[in-house]
């Protein structure tokens, strides 16, 4: 007798969803991608494509009720989120979470209410509707703090504010790249070494892989608070990294989150007080679970996909990196057209994989968000010494040549 063939539907079409679609097709799953752009890289190896906006949840639980989907999912892709925890409320499909804890989590001002009403170490923060009551509430403010959208991913509308006189701009740049058109100014948190943006897996509720990274970003980049490369392990200590662990299943507890992927983003301040700044139920992007499964073995992808239509999730359990890995995020450093990637010697014998997204002569974008990304570079290194040595000189070694 033969079994139905699962059907898993994924909101977005980029990139990052192409090893999703490889781990969703060796479980022997149908999918389909959705979103409102029929060009997007991943439609063309789903088994089928849906036009729907994926932030509007009613269109896209209509078409998940027309494909008759066994599960939904928006790995890597912030904006579908919300969408597709409403659609697995709604038609009783295996869900991440309860509808309400997930929008607490996407939403910005939100979470940031949550954290404070429950204890946990947070910065102040207001959430705005509209540029001029932000900029009304201005005396509320200290410096430096940091201004971004509510909704938005790939820190886009995000910049950091050290004075009044650029108050005004920040506003203005942050509400133009929110999608519901509401805005958080919070206070920066000076971090001690690294903050970190990593993936996490939770079984039934429970934390059973934990991660943190160092993110790391290019001070000569367009984009200053754009991450441009990640390593592991962090910077920060056993202690640090036990007691955020910590925080993060309480967090998890208090929300009644089920079994998912999450991207987590924490730091450390100069205060020595661990910080959760994000948390969403979905793997990051800029090929962080693949970064995972690299250096420890555990496989994040096959495991959200699984847990996504209900089978059994196997495999995820805490483990220790086999070496010192780091990820670049290869950008440019102005407009223009590429002409080539160029990579000393003295490195390529650490180079592991090289994903290069542009050809000669394509037009490219100065580094303002990470959807301005020509591709990454993952490197492995025997010593932590290795990798500092070489992010720390990464613009002698790695060339990125853009001509007008």
């Amino acid at each position: 007798m033969s079994t139905k063939q699962k059907r898993l539907m994924l909101l977005g079409g980029i990139r990052y969803l192409l090893p999703v679609i490889e781990a969703a097709h060796e479980q022997g799953y149908y999918v389909i991608t959705a979103d409102y752009l029929p060009d997007n890289i991943a439609h063309k190896l789903s088994d089928e494509y849906v036009n729907v906006s994926i932030v509007d949840k009613e269109a896209v639980l209509q078409a998940a009720k027309e494909k008759e989907i066994d599960g939904i999912m928006s790995f890597g892709v912030d904006p579908g989120v919300v969408a597709a925890a409403y659609v697995q409320n709604k038609l009783g499909l295996p869900p991440v979470g309860p509808y309400e804890s997930v929008e607490i989590l996407q939403n910005k001002d939100k979470f940031r209410a949550f954290l404070s009403e429950h204890g946990f170490n947070v910065p102040w923060a207001f959430g705005f509707v509209t540029v001029e009551e932000a900029w009304k509430s201005r005396e509320r403010f200290g410096y430096p703090l940091i201004v971004k959208p509510t909704d938005s991913a790939g820190s886009k509308g995000v910049t950091r504010v050290d004075g009044e006189k650029d108050l005004q701009a920040a506003l203005l740049y942050a509400h133009e790249h929110s999608i519901k058109g509401r805005i958080i100014v919070e206070e920066f948190i000076e971090k001690q070494g690294c903050s970190s943006d990593s993936d996490c897996f939770s079984i039934d509720g429970e934390l059973k892989f934990v991660s943190f990274s160092a993110q790391r970003f290019d001070e000569n980049a367009a984009g200053a608070y754009v991450p441009a490369a990640y390593s592991w392990p962090s910077t920060m200590s056993m202690q640090q990294e036990a007691e955020l662990q910590s925080e993060l299943q309480r967090l998890l507890s208090l929300l009644r989150m089920n079994t998912t992927v999450y991207n987590v983003e924490t730091r450390i301040g100069v205060n020595d007080k661990p910080y959760i700044m994000e948390v969403s139920p979905r793997g990051g992007g800029n090929r962080l679970a693949e970064m995972i499964r690299y250096a420890t073995g555990v496989d994040l992808i096959t495991a959200a996909v699984c847990a996504a239509v209900g089978d059994e999730v196997i495999g995820i359990e805490q483990k220790t990196y086999k070496g010192h890995w780091a990820e670049v995020i290869l950008h440019a450093h102005r407009d223009g057209c590429f002409q080539e990637l160029r990579i000393d010697e003295k490195v390529r014998p650490y180079v592991e994989e090289m994903d290069l997204w542009v050809q000669a002569g394509d037009r490219v974008d100065a580094f303002r968000g990470a959807n301005d990304s020509l591709g990454t570079l993952v490197l492995r290194f025997d010593s932590q010494a290795q990798l500092e040595e070489s992010l720390t000189t990464q613009q002698e070694w790695l060339h990125v040549e853009v001509d007008e």
